[in-house]
């Protein structure tokens, strides 16, 4: 008894741990809505996705070979040029990370190329994007995030005898991490409204997370280019540059505000 209940706050701990990246997708993601929106379609992006994670959990506890065995017709290459053996989880883990570099790239270029962000919606207060279409995209991703999750998961219960108590405290870890993302999900996207200048250090941390995904999804497809096997980068690599980006931000608005300051009191004096 003792040893599921450590088991199972390992679990939340894990998934609270590795939702992060996912957290900070849904506050970007949801500006894209109608402002009167976002609200409601972060939280229902999230109970959409508690409820599909349990579905996906089942999924895989029921075929997960069916995920980590190489598609045959997938697998091959080019002599000394490229090498390739592609499965299920290789491929959502790629398809998952190139779209968030692109998302990440595109809101990047969109807010160099914007002349005015503070009106950057239609005067009635519709976005470009539905709130059903931005919804869609939070589940979606939320998915491709939580596949990893669900697997780490899936190895810490493995010497759980019994596969339903597994099941139900994979089940519970799962429901709880969702109900803290649905907490922490509106104060994130309050933070990023009031502290725009956050908003790309948010996006080149996405960035990063689409590289780290692409380059996992390299290796479990066992890509090798010109002899070089993909290395998937580590979560203390990503933790590390995550922590450097945040000091260098940090650093760069302080030492920007004391340069506005001394150039305000020259032109003062």
């Amino acid at each position: 008894m003792l040893e599921n209940i450590f088991t199972l706050l390992m679990l939340v701990a894990l998934q609270a741990v590795l939702g992060f990246d996912n957290l900070l997708y849904i506050s970007l993601e949801s500006k894209k809505a109608p402002i009167s929106d976002q609200k409601r379609v972060r939280k229902v992006g999230i109970l959409i996705a508690i409820g599909l994670r349990i579905v996906l959990l089942f999924v895989l506890v029921s075929i997960i070979d069916f995920f980590q065995e190489p598609f045959s017709f997938l697998t091959g290459g080019i002599t000394d040029v490229l090498k390739f053996a592609f499965n299920g989880h290789s491929i959502i883990v790629l398809a998952g990370g190139g779209f968030i570099i692109y998302t990440a790239i595109k809101e990047i270029w969109h807010m160099i190329s914007t002349k005015d962000l503070d009106h950057d919606v239609e005067s009635d207060g519709k976005s470009k994007k539905s709130a059903n279409a931005v919804v869609t995209s939070i589940v979606i991703m939320n998915l491709v995030f939580s596949f990893d999750s669900i697997l780490a998961a899936i190895g810490l219960t493995s010497s759980i005898e019994n596969s339903t108590t597994a099941f139900i405290i994979m089940a519970i870890a799962i429901v709880f991490s969702g109900l803290l993302m649905l907490v922490l999900a509106d104060k994130i996207s309050v933070f990023l409204a009031k502290n725009r200048m956050y908003e790309v250090l948010g996006l080149f941390i996405l960035f990063i997370v689409g590289i780290m995904l692409v380059t996992e999804g390299g290796h479990l497809a066992h890509l090798e280019i010109f002899g070089e096997h993909i290395v998937p980068m580590s979560k203390t690599t990503f933790y590390f540059v995550l922590v450097v980006l945040v000091v260098v931000d940090v650093v760069q608005g302080r030492y920007q505000k004391k340069i506005i300051a001394e150039q305000e009191q020259s032109n003062n004096s």
